[in-house]
């Protein structure tokens, strides 16, 4: 079976007691059962303290949190668990944490989360978004319809090649989502073809209608929030500029989100919530490492609010196509 992972995949280590923020504070921690069952098994202190913070709900087991903090992870910024027991104790989520991984049958595709400030760090710094591939024993689960992944990986390399082009980022991200419809069209059974850029970034320009980035953040602002700090954000947009940064960003959204149209054969939807990510990542300003990690903290790691923006790329009016192509294609699209 073949296996794709970013060429920086390998390089993330946990910053453990020196990260800026940890992924043991704010998130309720799911518990595996057999790992659930482990730790309710243990003698001494350990196993006293696991049972009294271990709670079964409705969504399965997990540890409660305490002030907002996992009742494990300890004020030197370590977890308790890992240190009397080993790395090999701790429940799923936590050993898997941030990598990602998904399978498609013939074949794996890595990735680490944007929500982890040390593996945002290598996002972030990432020039191409190329994947590398190697060989392991075995086969994948699931059984895709391989007419449907072709078109995918075809469309993929393209969608790369596009946020990679030298003109404004802005004017690429509207070409994405421009080609992004033709690959959806392809998906519900048509030709998907060659792109051609400079017809479709005409086609792009007499479509588009001003945009309303306020409207955006009154959106999101109506999702699940996990953090004061993310309120404090979307109340106060500090607009910045695109940069390098952006682009990475973008390469990252593709790579994590387009292949999981398998799923339910709605490849527009997930381009738009890129679009719509690096956007409001670029609108809120500030250190572009911190606001694209607490975005993914806030947005990515929320199922829900995945859930409630791509069934808004179809109806929600802020999310129309001529809306976000008047954001995109307007050289100075935060300005007031």
């Amino acid at each position: 079976m073949n296996i794709c992972k970013p060429e920086y995949y390998d390089r993330f280590r946990c910053l453990a007691g020196d990260c800026p923020d940890s992924c043991c504070q704010d998130w309720t921690v799911q518990v595996d059962e057999k790992s659930a069952a482990f730790y309710r098994s243990l003698p001494g202190a350990l196993g006293d303290r696991l049972r009294q913070v271990l709670d079964d709900g409705e969504d399965g087991v997990t540890l409660t949190l305490q002030e907002g903090r996992c009742p494990m992870w300890e004020a030197d910024g370590l977890c308790r668990i890992q240190r009397e027991l080993g790395e090999e104790c701790l429940c799923q989520v936590c050993r898997d944490f941030p990598r990602l991984r998904h399978d498609y049958g013939s074949f794996q595709e890595l990735g680490l989360e944007l929500s982890c400030p040390q593996a945002a760090k290598l996002i972030l710094a990432d020039e191409t978004g190329a994947l590398c591939s190697s060989e392991i024993p075995g086969a994948g689960e699931g059984d895709w319809e391989e007419e449907a992944l072709d078109v995918l990986r075809t469309a993929r390399e393209t969608m790369h090649a596009i946020l990679s082009e030298d003109r404004p980022f802005g004017e690429c991200l509207a070409l994405a989502l421009l080609y992004g419809c033709q690959v959806q069209s392809a998906l519900d059974g048509g030709e998907l073809g060659e792109f051609d850029g400079e017809a479709a970034l005409t086609e792009g320009r007499s479509l588009a209608k001003p945009g309303d980035m306020g409207e955006i953040l009154d959106f999101f602002a109506g999702l699940e929030r996990l953090t004061a700090r993310w309120d404090a954000r979307l109340q106060n947009p500090r607009p910045a500029s695109w940069e390098e940064g952006h682009r990475a960003l973008g390469r990252y959204f593709v790579n994590r989100y387009f292949f999981q149209a398998l799923s339910d054969y709605d490849v527009y939807s997930r381009v738009k919530f890129m679009i719509a990510a690096c956007l409001v990542i670029c609108y809120l300003g500030g250190d572009l490492l911190e606001t694209a990690q607490l975005f993914s903290k806030e947005i990515e790691n929320d199922a829900d609010n995945l859930d409630a923006i791509l069934d808004a790329a179809y109806t929600h009016p802020a999310f129309r196509d001529d809306r976000l192509l008047g954001l995109l294609l307007n050289p100075a699209p935060f300005s007031t």
